[in-house]
């Protein structure tokens, strides 16, 4: 895996014997950061986060998730409207409830403005949840890597503006804020943080990155600590199978590669850059001119000490944090401006359904209609007569039927085909028809069908939120992001009204 050749004897930066890195005067951490506000850690019962997430449904997940991701992380919001995280483990993973309640409480007593702190848990019969903090902006994956992509773009972005690549500055504030969450977290006993990656930073209200307190919790009692690719495993790991603080630091250090590359590169390649003087290679392109060689050079002389190979050559938090402080740009802008995206009261969050459109999360899209049915039809279809008793209308039916039967199969070719008479015929119009088929017309990757389809739902029941979020899915399926967004506004408006008056 590349491990041997982290070993940095002959790279071009000199540093202290024993790895430390020289620390900056008068930098001194402790004691800051204690957050005001927070209810104590508590227990939760599974009613109330059944309540919280809509019985766990789909369309509030905010996790990767698939068949293979063994725990789920949900978004809730409780009966005095603080949202909140939700991770749900696989019922196999803690067996042990006083054992889970007794870590969980651990991290539960952590309270710090650099992390997304735990609210509490659930352990009833053989459920294990986490709760935690919601923060509203995303994770550093998508922020860094997705933008870049056609539907990358995050939701506030999306909302408010173009995503655009993460700022130099933004950069090393994410770096920083990490540095600082990991020192206080060694500060209070618990230095082993399992898993570090982008996807486990996330942006708070204001735009600033926080560290998920799920890190600090296995997925398991025996489960593995890392769960990405081997060739960003820390090789003492590889060899043992156990994290160590100075594994975490490792992981600290493969973030660093992804904040200045803009991708995920694997250590082994990125050193192999380094040691070849090929700086540039590894540099994000989007970052040209906004910094200096010297800024870039400190950056990738840190990120090399966190990746030597011999565990005990890596810097501890305390270090990191003040290597860090003095590469700081722009500190007296808030991080929401950097971001470009708006703060606190003037964000308008999306509903789950509208973020399942930002992320094209179709599966999500397909639940929610398929939950709705035809309740949104009342009163815009037309009101059948005695003509329902003749053949023609039985057979209208009957394709209409045939096509909710595929459709709830996500037989999308013949829900396609079955709903397609039932429009052809002519003799009713139902916008939900129009809806789903246009969800299989996106599903089969036809995504100029799907928009018809879905402005033709607009045309039956013109203030139908489910309209307009189509339309902005197949939009973005179509690389117009610009009228994409326009879409998703009108539909977040739409579904904020009716929700105002229902």
């Amino acid at each position: 895996m590349g491990c041997g050749c982290s070993k940095l004897s002959a790279c071009c930066w000199t540093l202290d014997q024993n790895g430390s890195i020289p620390e900056a005067a008068n930098v001194e951490n402790e004691g800051k950061g204690e957050v005001d506000g927070l209810p104590a850690f508590r227990e939760y019962s599974i009613d109330t986060l059944k309540t919280a997430t809509s019985g766990f449904s789909v369309e509030n997940i905010v996790s990767e998730h698939g068949e293979k991701a063994p725990n789920v992380v949900y978004k809730g919001k409780l009966e005095n409207q603080r949202w909140i995280a939700v991770k749900r483990f696989n019922r196999s993973a803690w067996p042990d409830a006083r054992q889970f309640l007794e870590e969980a409480r651990a991290v539960g007593q952590l309270r710090n403005h650099r992390l997304a702190n735990l609210l509490g848990c659930c352990c009833e019969g053989d459920e294990r949840l986490l709760v935690a903090e919601f923060m509203t902006n995303d994770t550093l994956a998508k922020h860094l890597f997705h933008c870049k992509f056609m539907f990358g773009s995050l939701a506030s972005a999306i909302v408010f503006g173009e995503a655009q690549p993460m700022k130099w500055a933004m950069r090393l504030r994410v770096a920083l804020h990490l540095a600082e969450a990991l020192e206080y977290c060694t500060s209070k006993g618990r230095a082993l943080y399992h898993d570090l990656n982008a996807y486990r930073i996330v942006f708070d209200d204001e735009g600033n990155p926080r560290l998920s307190c799920f890190g600090l919790m296995k997925n398991s009692r025996d489960g593995k600590s890392y769960s990405t690719n081997l060739a960003f495993t820390p090789p003492e790991y590889l060899r043992t199978g156990r994290v160590t603080p100075e594994s975490v630091i490792y992981s600290f250090g493969t973030l660093l590669l992804d904040l200045l590359s803009g991708k995920h590169i694997p250590p082994s390649h990125a050193l192999d850059l380094i040691r070849d003087r090929n700086i540039q290679m590894l540099t994000d392109s989007c970052l040209e001119g906004q910094f200096s060689n010297d800024d870039g050079t400190e950056l990738v002389r840190l990120a090399s000490r966190c990746l030597q190979y011999e565990p005990r050559e890596r810097p501890n938090p305390k270090s990191l944090v003040s290597a860090i402080i003095p590469l700081q740009r722009d500190a007296e802008v808030p991080s929401h401006v950097l971001m470009g995206i708006r703060a606190g009261a003037d964000a308008v969050p999306l509903s789950p359904l509208g973020e399942s459109c930002v992320r094209m999360d179709l599966t999500a899209i397909h639940e929610v209609l398929e939950n709705l049915g035809y309740k949104d039809d009342e009163g815009t279809a037309t009101e059948l007569s005695f003509q329902m008793w003749t053949n023609q209308m039985q057979e209208t039916l009957t394709s209409k039927k045939k096509g909710d039967v595929a459709f709830r199969h996500k037989d999308f070719t013949a829900a396609i085909e079955c709903y397609s008479q039932f429009i052809d015929v002519g003799t009713m119009v139902s916008p939900t028809v129009y809806a789903r088929r246009s969800l299989s017309y996106l599903m089969s990757d036809m995504p100029q069908e799907a928009l018809n389809d879905a402005m033709q739902a607009q045309i039956v029941s013109p203030v139908w939120h489910i309209a307009s979020y189509l339309q902005a899915a197949a939009l973005f399926a179509l690389g117009k992001n610009d009228e994409a967004q326009t879409s998703l506004r009108e539909g977040t408006e739409l579904e904020n009204k009716k929700n105002a008056t229902s």
